[in-house]
């Protein structure tokens, strides 16, 4: 408990202006997918793990995905997470998944893709065409995310061009997955192929099996694309640190995002250090002018969006404890309410 004490009396608000701003994604009912993201070792991980304690305040049930191959929630909740939704110790409605977005059909848990050998025979199929390993792999995941029915579904997202790409891929794979659909229709080429590879690799490839597989993974799809460009349902919070490189990285992050259509309002700008936490150390006062310089850049290149700044802390953020107090900061006086 001491800890916690000292953790709390070091965020010290000093001169910069801390007031928090996240309170537009808790309040906005309607949204069902949130990602958090930017470059690497800005603090995305304890951002998503805060968030996703506040969003649990304000919704049913919530489940934080990391997408990250360094999968950090599990330190950050010091809490093995896996493939499968697990509950997060101390709380009744927020669970956890760690995934790969970027693994094969092998890598999925067995309660997925288990009827009839199928999971094999895609894992097969996946040999004759490139990209179709993933796809499968993605959308059956997302499938299990849209059955367990969660209120909201927060990524914590991989460094910036892993992000843009799997924010990307539903797009990409619904034009290529209808391709190869009428592929198969009307003496199309794809049969044949496969029958070809089926011969030459002695694959056990069932033909009409795997097209209706794909028929079915279509709809899932067609669905993400759609509620990913829908404002209403997703948005991306940038996280960010005042350093030119990190500014650099946001920026690019925002202008990607636009170009596929995905909402992102919010910055989160971590590590600020206090000037008056720093002014009996020069190199501390010389941190604190460049932050100053990066931040002003920040409010005059977003001056329309919100954003979060929060302090340079003593000590990592890790522990529920710790996860809590960021979360104030992220947005002070939320209450539970469910």
């Amino acid at each position: 408990m001491a800890d916690n004490e000292e953790f709390h009396d070091a965020l010290d608000d000093g001169d910069f202006d801390f007031d928090p701003s996240l309170r537009n994604v808790i309040e906005q009912e309607s949204l069902k997918w949130i990602f958090v993201g930017g470059k690497g070792g800005v603090g995305k991980t304890s951002t998503s793990c805060a968030l996703a304690t506040l969003m649990s305040r304000v919704r049913k049930n919530v489940l934080l995905i990391s997408t990250d191959p360094a999968h950090n929630i599990s330190d950050a909740f010091d809490q093995k997470f896996s493939k499968i939704p697990t509950k997060v110790n101390n709380f009744d409605n927020l669970f956890a998944m760690e995934i790969d977005p970027n693994v094969g059909i092998e890598e999925l848990p067995e309660e997925m893709m288990d009827e009839g050998g199928m999971k094999k025979m895609m894992q097969d199929f996946a040999q004759t065409l490139p990209g179709v390993d993933e796809a499968v792999s993605f959308s059956e995941v997302m499938k299990l995310i849209n059955d367990a029915e969660y209120s909201c579904v927060i990524f914590d997202t991989a460094p910036t061009g892993h992000t843009l790409r799997l924010l990307n891929f539903p797009g990409t794979f619904e034009k290529g997955l209808g391709k190869m659909l009428g592929m198969f229709e009307g003496g199309g080429t794809l049969g044949p192929i496969m029958d070809m590879a089926k011969n030459m690799l002695n694959l056990p490839l069932d033909t009409d099996m795997i097209k209706n597989k794909l028929g079915d993974i279509l709809p899932t799809v067609r669905k993400m694309k759609s509620e990913f460009e829908d404002p209403n349902l997703t948005t991306f919070v940038c996280v960010c640190i005042a350093e030119f490189l990190s500014l650099y990285e946001t920026e690019r992050l925002v202008q990607e995002l636009a170009k596929i259509n995905i909402d992102s309002r919010n910055i989160v700008v971590n590590r600020l250090v206090p000037l008056e936490g720093a002014a009996k150390c020069s190199t501390c006062k010389a941190q604190t002018g460049l932050q100053r310089k990066y931040l002003e850049q920040i409010e005059d290149l977003y001056c329309d969006f919100h954003i979060t700044k929060i302090p340079l802390f003593d000590s990592e953020v890790r522990g529920i404890g710790r996860i809590h107090t960021l979360a104030d900061k992220l947005c002070s006086n939320v209450e539970k309410t469910n």
